[in-house]
């Protein structure tokens, strides 16, 4: 006899605790002229509560982080190799240990105040160490969390009702709902990492998780407003944030059907397997399929799952992550702000932009490219720029453009994705050329 999973308890746990996991990361609340999250509110409450102790709690972190990654790579310790969560943090490859000790002389230098000025900016280095110690108390709030929003069955739920629309225009499972709506009204690196997850779980293949990371995993309705606000449209912003929605939608559409997301390997993660289950069988109907599926998932929920989860989640973003955010971000952005690099490469967008009849094309081409290192520099480097018009096309494709190194990008690179830094620049670049006719087109019609 086959077994019903649908009874009181795993209601319960489908019920309660997605309803906990939804109303942490995707209700959002007012705050003030915008809105947040309960996620956003438990992530300051934890950068008040470490307070002006933060930096060092970092500095004690990716220096150690560090010297245990070396010691590791020349010693090979069993202590490290054979423990779940300490090989997962500290054993590594030449580059990323290289990444390590970058990032551990980068912390000490701003922390210390010791170093020459191009670390220690507030536009380079100390901007890495503070965004750094934002991503350390998502982590912290988010990892823990995390399990309510993917293990009770929500996910699950959603991606019955919604695979019969989501599959065929994304090519995605219809749980990829959840990680849009994670990054609409949350922060898209925990967008990403709630996809890395999932991948890690068997709940989509390799080339799936590619996709959404690259194209779902759009910046928050809050930060989009913070944008229109610094390059001075905020009056603008219905238009400005429809355009960013419609332009997204196509985009996705199109990236899911071009190299290199249609060549990377459409596998699952080999320890996982396939855990997917959204197709309906012929003689069940969608929502009595969807409850049972959901309340299968939850029948496994616990709070033993729930901690060793999210210490697996800490001790790799923590440990691994933070020191190579704080290398590879503070790199690209010494590039962006203290050479000219981005000038010199950027002549032929603006070329590209002027053959759309976009105003200040030249002027304004840098802030096309510079997206790439980081998501808020564009809108910085628009204040010379008078023409409206080019500030709107300008600001709606840095908020679409999505791979930004200095967020997204380097978890990308850290996950299992096949997608080094080379792909993600040829993704990056597909999205600008797509977007920019498209937004101009936008542009015209509505301003």
């Amino acid at each position: 006899m086959k077994e019903n999973h649908v009874n009181v308890k795993n209601l319960l746990k489908f019920i309660l605790g997605s309803a906990f996991g939804i109303a942490m990361f995707l209700v959002p609340i007012p705050q003030g002229e915008s809105f947040t999250t309960l996620l956003d509110y438990l992530k300051n409450f934890l950068k008040s509560l470490f307070g002006g102790s933060l930096p060092y709690i970092l500095l004690v972190i990716v220096v150690g982080s560090a010297i245990l990654t070396v010691y590791d790579y020349i010693c090979k310790p069993d202590w490290i190799r054979k423990n779940q969560y300490l090989s997962k943090a500290f054993s590594t490859t030449p580059l990323y240990l290289v990444s390590k000790v970058i990032g551990a002389i980068v912390i000490a230098m701003v922390v210390l105040g010791k170093g020459p000025e191009f670390i220690l900016s507030a536009d380079t280095g100390a901007s890495m160490v503070s965004l750094s110690g934002t991503l350390f108390c998502i982590v912290l709030g988010f990892s823990f969390i995390l399990p309510f929003l993917t293990d009770c069955g929500i996910m699950e739920f959603l991606g019955v009702l919604l695979r019969p629309v989501v599959r065929p225009l994304f090519h995605v499972p219809g749980r990829a709902s959840v990680d849009l709506m994670a990054s609409w009204f949350g922060a898209s690196n925990a967008a990403v990492i709630l996809t890395r997850e999932q991948y890690m779980k068997g709940f989509y293949t390799r080339r799936e998780a590619g996709y959404i990371m690259t194209n779902f995993s759009l910046v928050s309705i809050p930060f989009c407003l913070l944008v229109a606000d610094t390059v001075g449209i905020a009056n603008l912003f219905p238009a400005f944030y429809l355009c960013i929605c419609v332009v997204g939608i196509v985009l996705a559409v199109i990236i899911a059907r071009i190299p290199p997301i249609r060549t990377i390997p459409d596998t699952y993660q080999e320890q996982a397997g396939k855990q997917l289950h959204e197709e309906v069988p012929q003689e069940k109907g969608i929502l009595n399929y969807a409850l049972e599926i959901s309340c299968k998932r939850a029948e496994g929920f616990n709070a033993k799952g729930v901690l060793a989860s999210g210490m697996e989640v800490v001790m790799g973003m923590v440990f691994d992550l933070i020191p190579i955010v704080i290398a590879w971000g503070t790199i690209a952005l010494v590039i962006a702000t203290y050479t000219p690099v981005f000038n010199w490469i950027s002549y032929p967008m603006g070329l590209y932009m002027k053959l759309f009849g976009v105003k200040e094309a030249f002027a304004a081409a840098p802030a096309t490219l510079v997206g790439f290192t980081d998501m808020f520099i564009p809108a910085l480097l628009l204040g010379s720029i008078s023409a409206v018009k080019t500030k709107f096309i300008v600001g709606v494709l840095s908020l679409v453009q999505i791979i930004y190194l200095t967020e997204v990008g380097t978890i990308i690179i850290k996950s299992e994705i096949p997608l080094n830094l080379w792909k993600l620049f040829v993704i990056f670049m597909e999205r600008t050329l797509i977007a920019i006719p498209l937004i101009v087109l936008f542009a015209n019609l509505f301003l």
